[in-house]
C-alpha cells in the first residue's frame, strides 16, 4: 500500500496516527504542495491524503481511510464517540487555529515546500483563506490568548489512563493534528498535562512533533 500526504496536513496526519497505533507498514510518500497532477490522477481532486489499497484501488477522505485501515488490521477498533464539549472546543479553536499555523507551515523545511512554486502555490491558496500571513504573524499575541484559555479548557477533559491503556479514539484523530501542528508556534504555551497528551500520541503513532524543529525530513 501507499500513502500520499503532506507533512503539514492535519488531515494527513490523521491517517498517520492509524498507521501508528496499529503497527502498519505502508509505503510513506510526500507529494509536493504545487504537484497537481499526481492527485487528480489518483482520485480526481487535488487533495490528500490518499491511500492506494493493495487492490491499486485509490481512496481520498481521511476519515474514510483512518476507519479502512483500522478495519484492515483487524484490531480493537477505535471509539467514534466525539464529546459534546470536545466537539465544541473543535469548533472554537477552528476559528483562529489556521491563522497561527499556516503562516508558519512554510517555514519549517518541510518536504512539500522543497521549492519555491511549491511555497508560492501555498501562500497564494490560502491568503485567500485566511488573510495575509504577515498580518497573521503579527496577531500572534491575540491569537495566543485565546488558544492558552482553550488550551487550559481542553485539559480538563483529556484521559491520559485510557491512551496510556491503548484505547484509541476518534476524538484522539481529530485532536492530535491540531495540537501537532500548534507546536510550530515557538510563543505557544502547553499546559503540563496537554503537553504529557501530545508527547505521548506523537511517540504511539510515530508522528513527529515540531518542536526545536530543523531542516529535516520529518519521516526519518
Amino acid at each position: 500500500m501507499k500513502l500520499y500526504v503532506y507533512d503539514h496536513c492535519p488531515f494527513c496526519t490523521r491517517a498517520r496516527m492509524i498507521l501508528g497505533f496499529r503497527s502498519l507498514e505502508v509505503e510513506t510518500l510526500v507529494l509536493m504542495n504545487d504537484d497537481e497532477a499526481t492527485p487528480i490522477g489518483l482520485i480526481g481532486a487535488k487533495m490528500v491524503p490518499i491511500l492506494v489499497k493493495p487492490d491499486g484501488v485509490a481512496m481520498g477522505e481521511s476519515l474514510d481511510i483512518v476507519r479502512w485501515l483500522d478495519e484492515y488490521a483487524g484490531q480493537q477498533r477505535l471509539d467514534e464517540t466525539i464529546r459534546p464539549e470536545v466537539q465544541v472546543w473543535f469548533d472554537q479553536a477552528g476559528e483562529y487555529v489556521n491563522k497561527l499555523i499556516m503562516p508558519r507551515d512554510i517555514q519549517l523545511g518541510l518536504p512539500e515546500f522543497a521549492t519555491q512554486s511549491a511555497i508560492d502555490y501555498f501562500v497564494e491558496k490560502k491568503q485567500k483563506v485566511i488573510g495575509d500571513f504577515a498580518e497573521n504573524l503579527a496577531d500572534t499575541p491575540k491569537y495566543l490568548a485565546r488558544l492558552h484559555q482553550d488550551l487550559q479548557e481542553l485539559e480538563a477533559w483529556l484521559d491520559l489512563d485510557r491512551i496510556k491503556a491503548g484505547r484509541w479514539s476518534m476524538e484522539d484523530i481529530l485532536l492530535f493534528p491540531i495540537l501537532r501542528n500548534l507546536t510550530m508556534v515557538k510563543e505557544m504555551q502547553m499546559p503540563a498535562k496537554v503537553r504529557e497528551y501530545t508527547e505521548y500520541v506523537s511517540q504511539a503513532a510515530k508522528v513527529p512533533l515540531y518542536f526545536d524543529r530543523t531542516k529535516r525530513d520529518c519521516f526519518a
